[in-house]
């Protein structure tokens, strides 16, 4: 397994490439993607004037939901490590129409003061698994909450709980150029917090209380179009970088073969239905916190 500095500079690498598919794909994952974050969104439960912090806001979608939901008199900051899908949720909500919103570009590991801090709640959909340092940067978010201030945040389960996941990076992976180096063990990746007691140690050792793992089955619902569904999995993915730059034949053979892997969770003439397992996480500040 590599060093921390190698698995931060990877993680750049691989965000900033990868951010063009997210960008082109923003609305699609703000509506199906939701689920991931909905049960997470639900228990954190953000209330008229409080300020929230958005850890991994990507486009910025699950932002401007806190946003809508603190009002005016809150604030809430989106913090991502790429840049380009920082400058895109800028783009797409605006201060003027989302009041008290902020996005900020930055490594959530290495983040010495959170700008806004400090927040009553933190949110995270789908992040705290791609960290390389989760200790470092659940001991950030943790330092810019208030004293008895929570945190509510969504990871996937193991690969067996998500099999669309790796259906569409096998499926494409033939057609496309080299992919960027897969994840193995702990290392950051959409499965490293299979194992809950992990995360349990994780967030103890950044010193928040209180945590609990709660398991989620959710479902994604996708519209009945293969070749849409296909290359929206793959562009959010490790191959994506690849498929992007590849010819537009490698491309067409790319999003057949992901679409025949993905076909087993197709209904036809209904849609896809894509299965997750997810864990539910939430955990909370020392009432009299130490910051550290």
């Amino acid at each position: 397994m590599d060093g921390t500095a190698t698995l931060r500079h990877r993680n750049a690498t691989f965000w900033a490439n990868a951010a063009p598919g997210w960008i082109r794909h923003a609305d699609r994952q703000d509506d199906i993607g939701r689920p991931l974050g909905a049960v997470g969104m639900h228990r954190l439960a953000p209330q008229p004037a409080e300020r929230v912090l958005d850890v991994g806001c990507g486009c910025g979608g699950t932002t401007a939901d806190i946003a809508a939901a603190v009002g005016a008199d809150g604030a809430v900051v989106g913090i991502d490590l790429a840049d380009g899908m920082v400058v895109t949720a800028r783009e797409r909500f605006p201060a003027d129409r989302y009041p008290g919103i902020r996005f900020q570009a930055a490594d959530i590991e290495t983040l010495d003061v959170v700008p806004g801090a400090p927040f009553d709640a933190a949110f995270s959909r789908m992040t705290l698994m791609l960290l390389a340092d989760p200790v470092a940067g659940c001991a950030t978010i943790r330092r810019a909450l208030r004293p008895g201030g929570r945190l509510v945040a969504t990871v996937f389960r193991d690969g067996g709980a998500n099999p669309w996941l790796p259906a569409a990076l096998l499926g494409a992976a033939p057609h496309v150029g080299a992919l960027p180096p897969l994840p193995v063990g702990d290392e950051p990746g959409p499965f490293s917090f299979a194992d809950p007691t992990r995360l349990d140690r994780v967030l103890t050792a950044a010193g928040f209380v209180n945590v609990t793992i709660e398991p989620h089955d959710v479902t994604m619902n996708a519209p009945d179009e293969a070749d849409v569904v296909a290359e929206w999995l793959i562009e959010i993915g490790p191959a994506g970088a690849a498929y992007r730059a590849a010819p537009p034949a490698n491309q067409a053979n790319a999003r057949a073969g992901a679409a025949r892997l993905l076909e087993r969770f197709r209904a036809p003439g209904t849609g896809y239905r894509l299965p997750a397992g997810i864990w539910l996480v939430t955990a909370a500040t020392p009432a009299q916190d130490v910051r550290a």
